[in-house]
């Protein structure tokens, strides 16, 4: 049996861990102790674990429609912003 190459793991997979991470930045940055860089440092950070949060809710939202209709995966498309179907 041979190993597959070691690839990064999927946004799904991570979710929560960047989403506690995000929280307990907010919580940080709420308390109010930190310096103007500091700041804008964390704001940078939170920035990119929404986006990773938002990606990764988007994979699995395709993930489920692929699932929905195993007949035809490819008709699986990703989903709009405001997309409530």
């Amino acid at each position: 049996m041979t190993k597959k190459p070691a690839s990064e793991p999927s946004p799904v997979a991570d979710f929560e861990q960047s989403l506690h991470a995000l929280e307990a930045l907010v919580g940080t940055m709420e308390a109010g102790d930190m310096n103007l860089e500091e700041s804008l440092a964390a704001y940078e950070r939170g920035v990119g674990l929404y986006r990773h949060c938002q990606l990764a809710l988007e994979q699995a939202e395709l993930r489920v429609r692929q699932l929905s209709d195993p007949a035809k995966p490819e008709a699986a498309t990703d989903f709009e912003a405001g997309d409530h179907a």
